[in-house]
């Protein structure tokens, strides 16, 4: 079956032998309600009239011919043209324009023939402003001049309100507000009416039947362009329309949106404006003109009249539907929006089905597009895939035709390669639609059909990311499915995001103890670490803490360490916990110290203790003594720890250092200093422990301690040189007199020479910069003194009765102080 935009219907045959035929024959016609008006050859206007209860397209024994009226002579009546508002019927014969009353066809006596028009035009868009509410602007073009007149025409009168001049005489016009689009006998204009400006458009070379200028509506005219070509003009003077190719010999062509119709003489053709294709051939011999209607064209012979009625909107797209043409009729439909009242849901309909026909050539980008602005249940599609749709439920009825779904299943079968191509594409479909209103409705089909989708394309990634987002996976029938296929890693996923944390952890463990076997997924201790130190839940870390702190120490700490509610945690019991697993038990007392702050002394002592375990477990095994400088660091600045239950336990260790800063922080000095020389045997290393117990304390405290590891340097013959090293290093830092009362009688001058040579530097210096500050001092001094000699020589004046300008009483004390702005005030009120 072809497709029919419009259905054509005979209305009316003109009687009479062929001779009269000749003399009378249709030239025009006019349409109005149900009364049309023919214009015949031998200057004859007819009327005729319609039931009111019969359109245009019904059997033409419905036509009655009424009232005829003729003219005059035998000029054939050029044009008709009806105003309703007037009931005028505008006619123009023997190139002069008459005006007959549409009911009687009388002639109107207050509007008087105006002579010399050879074309006219009503504009029936003109704004009522500006023909004051009350009348109809008309076009006319004289036939003895070269101008346009403007005329308003009213139910009594007409007047000309302007003119309008021109080059050329105008082969036909048509107008739209107060734009004229003109063709001449070589060229198309458009003219403005108000102000005179000629725009020209683009040349032509057809003859004067084939010019064409019709006004489509919304300020745009349809013209017979070079190269067959239908041009739509804006009366800016711009194209917004590609242009039709249609045949080279069109007579007339009208408008009826979304259609553009083209005479010939021996057929009509009709073009689509929204995609610019043909749609429609229809035969008529001997067509001569015709004229748009408000659902169609009317089309005239010599003495026959046919009326093309546009088909319904449904009726053209169930057909284009039918004839599996569905990419014109989705255009259709976007091109006649708002038209009748089901096209919203004729448009997704058609949308989606479009969509199937790109999903069936694997067009998938566009398909995914067609489905989503169709609003398509995602179920339709899921229907498609034998191995996804078990988590439909049975009542789905589906709302398209899946006459093509066997496609698919012969893929399934058969081309393994093209059905996970389809597969691919239902991921890409789903994931985008999941977020979409259609989908919400059916979500858990949605997220089920994911599921099972990443598992038959092996897609583990995806997998899981589907199940760490919330979804609506149905548990039970998700769950054995996933454990039908060994997916236990993705089977805890799943329990975790129902809530399920029991089950989910205790899949996992089963995974890392080797109980079930996932070839998708390697250990999970990592991740149920990190579930564990997520959740709000603090049995379930309980539960499993043990399991998770023998397999990693380090690691499995998190679950305390990074709980969201670490500080309602109780420490107690987490230490009493660890104390089977020294590491762990270490790292968690450096957490509740440095992290949390805790100043709890029973924390630092033991973690102290752990220290100093734990470095000489590395001692023992000859390894990187990183302890050791943990420990030290936390003796130093810890205040928190009780420094005799410290020290007892390291007292018999070899940890000589840790013991020295323990006897410093006791005031053990010199045992500390003992401590290190002769055990230690790193004279650096206690020199530099001098500097580092003297911080926070002044001069006196530094000095001392260094005149005692002296001494005791000097009290050992084999370390007198480290004595010599130390005077040396540093002899600003030395109270001279002091050291000089230690050195033995038997050292030379030349060894203590660069220590006596330091401190005599040092001393130059500092007399140098006392003298110098003294310098200084008297200047400023002076200074002062000039500043007070130049101010006790300015003579002041006090009269009696002078007030002070403080507190304003009199001043009658000999003392008194003058102001800046010499003003006198009383001592007292000056301020301090």
């Amino acid at each position: 079956m072809a497709f029919r935009a419009f259905t054509l219907t005979h209305i009316y045959a003109k009687q009479g032998t062929a001779k009269e035929m000749g003399k009378s024959s249709i030239q025009c016609i006019e349409c109005c309600d149900q009364t049309m008006y023919i214009g015949s050859k031998d200057a004859t206007v007819q009327q005729l009239v319609f039931p009111s209860s019969t359109n245009l397209g019904l059997d033409q024994s419905k036509a009655t011919e009424a009232r005829a009226r003729k003219l005059g002579s035998n000029v054939q009546v050029s044009k008709l043209k009806a105003v309703p508002l007037f009931n005028h019927l505008l006619v123009l014969w023997d190139r002069s324009l008459s005006v007959l009353s549409m009911f009687s066809l009388e002639p109107v006596p207050a509007l008087k023939k105006i002579p010399h028009i050879s074309l006219f035009e009503v504009c029936d868009s003109l704004p009522a402003a500006q023909t004051d509410g009350n009348g109809v602007q008309m076009v006319t073009s004289s036939s003895r001049r070269k101008v346009f007149q403007i005329h308003v025409v009213k139910v009594d009168q007409w007047s000309v309100l302007r003119e309008v001049p021109l080059l050329l005489d105008p082969v036909a016009f048509a107008i739209d507000g107060d734009i004229l689009c003109v063709a001449t006998i070589d060229k198309y204009l458009l003219c403005d009416a108000k102000t005179g400006n000629i725009e020209e458009l683009f040349p032509h070379n057809l003859s004067r039947q084939q010019v064409i200028t019709a006004s489509v509506g919304s300020g745009e005219f349809l013209l017979n362009g070079p190269g067959s070509l239908g041009m739509f003009v804006m009366k800016t003077g711009i194209c917004q329309r590609p242009p039709l190719q249609w045949p080279q010999e069109v007579l007339a062509a009208g408008v009826c949106f979304p259609y553009i119709l083209t005479l010939e003489s021996q057929l009509l053709s009709v073009y689509s404006v929204v995609d610019q294709q043909h749609k429609q051939t229809v035969s008529l011999s001997g067509a001569k003109g015709l004229l748009s209607t408000a659902d169609g064209v009317l089309v005239f012979t010599e003495r026959d009249i046919f009326s093309l009625r546009l088909v319904p909107f449904q009726e053209q797209i169930q057909a284009l539907v039918q004839l599996e043409r569905v990419e014109e009729a989705l255009v259709l439909l976007e091109g006649v929006q708002g038209q009748f009242d089901s096209h919203k849901e004729l448009l997704k309909g058609v949308t989606c089905l479009t969509g199937f026909v790109h999903f069936y050539q694997q067009g998938f980008s566009k398909a995914t597009d067609l489905f989503i602005k169709g609003e398509l249940d995602p179920r339709e599609i899921i229907d498609l895939y034998p191995a996804i749709r078990p988590c439909l439920r049975e009542d789905l009825q589906s709302q398209h035709d899946q006459v093509k779904a066997g496609i698919l299943q012969a893929h399934w079968q058969e081309d393994r390669d093209t059905f996970h191509r389809y597969l691919g594409f239902l991921g890409d479909f789903l994931t985008v639609v999941r977020e979409t209103p259609q989908a919400l409705k059916c979500i858990m089909e949605v997220d089920c059909a994911l599921l099972r989708l990443y598992v038959e394309l092996e897609d583990t990634g995806k997998l899981q990311q589907l199940l760490a987002i919330p979804n609506e996976c149905d548990l039970d029938r998700c769950a054995s499915f996933l454990e039908e296929n060994k997916r236990y890693y993705a089977l805890g996923c799943l329990f975790q995001s129902h809530g399920r944390h029991v089950e989910a952890i205790q899949t996992w463990v089963n995974i890392a103890d080797g109980i079930h076997k996932d070839p998708s997924s390697s250990d999970p201790y990592e991740h149920i670490v990190r579930t564990l130190s997520q959740l709000q839940d603090g049995d379930l870390v309980w539960k499993f803490a043990d399991w998770i702190l023998e397999r990693d120490q380090e690691t499995g700490l998190q679950i305390f360490t990074s709980h969201p509610q670490v500080d309602q945690i109780k420490t107690q019991e987490v230490l009493t916990l660890l104390q089977k697993y020294p590491l762990a038990l270490l790292l968690y007392l450096e957490f509740l110290i440095y992290e949390l702050n805790s100043v709890e002394e029973e924390h630092h002592n033991r973690l102290a203790l752990a220290y100093a375990a734990q470095a000489l477990q590395e001692e023992k095994e000859a390894g990187f003594r990183k302890s050791n400088w943990k420990l030290q660091q936390l003796l130093w600045e810890s205040g928190f720890y009780d420094i005799a239950t410290v020290y007892e336990s390291v007292k018999a260790t070899n940890l000589h250092r840790e013991k020295a800063i323990l006897l410093v922080r006791m005031g053990e000095y010199s045992q500390a200093l003992q401590e290190l020389v002769h055990h230690e045997q790193d004279p650096r290393a206690a020199e530099a422990f001098c500097y580092r117990a003297a911080q926070g304390h002044d001069s006196q405290f530094k000095q001392t301690l260094l005149l005692n590891l002296i001494q005791i340097y000097l009290n050992s013959e084999i370390l007198s040189s480290a004595a010599v090293d130390l005077l040396n290093n540093n002899p600003q830092d030395y109270a001279s007199e002091k050291v000089l009362q230690l050195l033995p009688d038997s050292w030379s001058v030349h060894l203590v020479s660069q220590f006596i040579t330091g401190f005599l530097r040092d001393t130059l210096h500092q007399r140098r910069m006392t003298k110098l500050q003294m310098g200084l001092s008297r200047v400023e001094l002076m200074r002062h003194r000039v500043v007070w000699m130049q101010a006790s020589r300015t003579k002041l004046s006090l009269h009696k009765g002078q007030k002070c300008m403080v507190c304003q009483r009199e001043l009658i004390e000999p003392h008194f102080v003058w102001s800046l702005h010499s003003d006198p005030m009383h001592t007292s009120c000056n301020g301090p």
